[in-house]
């Protein structure tokens, strides 16, 4: 017997989860699904975005397909058009966040066809970006992927004159200068190092830097260890490491069973659950305008955001159901 779609629970919502739903900045469209916290839309993003008024997301955070080499089933950009293919939906992302909101864009870089040298289209894109759209530079931050594959397998397994590409960027931009962020919501357990300088203190010194090491250094204790800008989930070591390749999480497992295409870049529920806390507060509203197979937007309802996300394949918004369920 074939196994039936099971339709997305909802608890019954407290006083907090009363506050409308985010479906009702969009009242001329149809979400695909609902849920406590937030909807999905299956259409165009630059298309939902125009709807959506001024200053209404404080969080966006995507992936939007890179610039590759080779065409992907999802779509991909040409490196020749990209930025002008994106800017459309950088105006908009900066028009419906508001003056402490933040855009996270993470992209990855690519080879130029037909030789090993790598494509800036990248970092031409941030600098658009900036100087173009308006955003500021927050911070950039990298994404260390140990799932990616050694490619392109001509230079690196082949010829063997390059090494594996594993690192991705991540952009954290913003409207002004000043975003909202709170490094304490994201703090790791300090290492035994740490742990050890705290319990026997230490003396005034200065470092060959010239940095100024003060006894009260040792004392001063927010609660954790502040993170790097360099994403990684293992901790030692600190560093911020997502892998992407999982292979028997609920909705890999959900998508077999019901024959549904697993989408073929998703996101590490680690990353967007990073910026999310890092960057918004509980009842704060996150967008995910490319939402693939919605990590962004289940990320979201685990932390008590309401959320928006926007797919075009419906098929991947279908399989997302499976993120909501138990």
């Amino acid at each position: 017997m074939a196994p039936t779609l099971l339709k997305i629970r909802k608890r019954q919502p407290s006083l907090f989860e009363s506050r409308p739903n985010p479906s009702d900045l969009l009242p001329g469209l149809a979400p695909f699904y609902t849920t406590t916290y937030g909807a999905a839309y299956c259409g165009d993003s630059l298309t939902v975005m125009k709807t959506l008024p001024a200053r209404s997301v404080n969080v966006v955070i995507t992936s939007p397909p890179y610039a590759l080499h080779f065409q992907k089933e999802y779509g991909n950009v040409a490196k020749a058009n990209y930025v002008k293919w994106f800017l459309p939906f950088g105006k908009e992302i900066l028009r419906v966040l508001p003056d402490d909101g933040s855009f996270v864009l993470n992209v990855g870089g690519s080879y130029n066809p037909g030789e090993p040298t790598r494509s800036l289209y990248h970092f031409k894109l941030l600098i658009a970006l900036v100087e173009e759209v308006g955003f500021h530079l927050a911070q950039e931050c990298f994404w260390f992927n140990p799932a990616k594959m050694p490619a392109p397998a001509e230079w690196v397994t082949v010829r063997r004159i390059r090494i594996r590409d594993s690192v991705e960027y991540v952009w954290w931009l913003s409207k002004t200068p000043w975003p909202k962020a709170h490094n304490k919501a994201v703090l790791r357990p300090y290492s035994k190092d740490m742990q050890r300088l705290v319990e026997r203190g230490l003396n005034r010194t200065v470092r060959p830097s010239g940095y100024n090491i003060k006894p009260t250094f040792a004392t001063t204790d927010p609660g954790g260890s502040i993170p790097p800008n360099v994403l990684d989930s293992e901790v030692p070591p600190d560093m911020l490491t997502f892998g992407n390749n999982a292979a028997n999480d609920i909705y890999t497992l959900r998508c077999k069973e019901f024959g549904l295409r697993i989408h073929p870049a998703r996101f590490p529920s680690a990353l967007p659950d990073f910026f999310t806390r890092l960057l918004s507060d509980e009842g704060d509203i996150v967008l995910g305008p490319f939402a693939g197979s919605n990590t962004t937007g289940s990320v979201a309802e685990a932390l008590r955001r309401r959320w928006l996300a926007v797919e075009k394949v419906e098929e991947y918004l279908e399989a997302s159901r499976f993120r909501f369920q138990s």
